[in-house]
């Protein structure tokens, strides 16, 4: 930087840096934790058939990565753009942008470079890929500049984001999308949507508007009720697609007892939502030993009724 003069940056301006910036705060940026979202990407592979495909399994994790970008670039951009908002939050106070530790400027520039990146790793893996990845971070502009602000609007995007990386998985393995995946996951999307809704609006009690505009539009017992709408329709969702006649007739009804597991992994999470003040999705899982073992043993049981010997009763 130019030597002092009226030209340098105040304490508290936007370019002022109140620390050093350190490797911490470029991976407080980038949020490598979200990253667990992208599992989304993976369905497609388990539920494909070709779980055992060199080539499918090589573009899945390329496609996982791509996505891993894509959102890292994301979350830089808009803490810039919810800089001022975060500000006035208990907790994204302390991002490194809200903090003044990363300038504006850098962190747009990293934001900007990993999308590039993304793309063109999305042009190499399928053509397809890529059209779904220009979808996703246009979206994402969309919602950081209008659809955030928009009641129940703010969250169906939300769930979209969801949408678009199950369409990307289902891209990258070559298979069709099975309409019962899709459905079960944008419910699925939706609920964890409106469930933090409803996490932030407690934590930040009676004095949301600064953080997050929309949630004066929301009350607790309005996403309470949502949640047990989107529960049950999530739930019949998915025993529907398990006892759906071309599952039957590809494994069975072996399948039905998955939904243990599902309905394990809802009850599981509304209850850390309503004893343990918690909400967030990628929080709330990473921090859970129970919901970790159930998505584990989930996936596990899935793998083996899809790929394992053939039984029925």
């Amino acid at each position: 930087m130019p030597g002092g003069g009226s030209g340098a940056p105040t304490i508290g301006s936007p370019e002022h840096l109140a620390e050093p910036t350190s490797l911490r705060d470029w991976i407080a940026l980038l949020r490598p934790r979200q990253w667990v979202k992208n599992i989304f990407v993976l369905a497609p592979l388990l539920f494909s058939g070709r779980l055992f495909a060199t080539d499918a399994v090589a573009s899945a994790l390329a496609a996982f990565a791509i996505f891993c970008l894509l959102a890292s670039g994301v979350y830089a951009i808009n803490d810039v753009a919810d800089a001022d908002g975060d500000r006035s939050h208990p907790t994204k106070r302390y991002r490194p942008v809200a903090a003044h530790r990363i300038r504006p400027r850098a962190a747009i520039g990293v934001g900007l470079q990993l999308w590039a990146v993304a793309f063109a790793a999305a042009w190499l893996v399928q053509p397809g890929l890529l059209m779904i990845a220009v979808a996703y971070v246009v979206l994402n502009i969309a919602y950081s500049f209008g659809l955030k602000h928009i009641v129940i609007l703010d969250v169906f995007a939300l769930a979209t984001f969801f949408i678009l990386r199950l369409f990307a998985g289902a891209v990258a393995v070559h298979a069709i999308p099975s309409i019962w995946l899709l459905l079960c996951g944008g419910l699925l999307a939706l609920f964890l949507g409106f469930a933090k809704r409803r996490h932030e609006l407690h934590v930040l009690g009676e004095g949301p508007y600064d953080h997050r505009r929309v949630l004066t539009e929301y009350g607790e017992q309005f996403l309470d009720q949502i949640s047990v709408v989107l529960i049950s329709v999530t739930v019949v969702s998915y025993i529907m697609y398990t006892v759906s006649p071309e599952k039957v007739a590809e494994v069975g009804h072996t399948l039905t007892v998955s939904v243990v597991f599902v309905l394990y992994g809802i009850f599981r999470y509304l209850y850390l939502i309503h004893q343990r003040d918690q909400g967030s999705p990628t929080e709330t899982l990473l921090g859970d030993w129970a919901l970790m073992v159930n998505g584990v043993l989930w996936a596990t049981y899935s793998g083996l009724v899809i790929y394992g010997p053939s039984f029925d009763w």
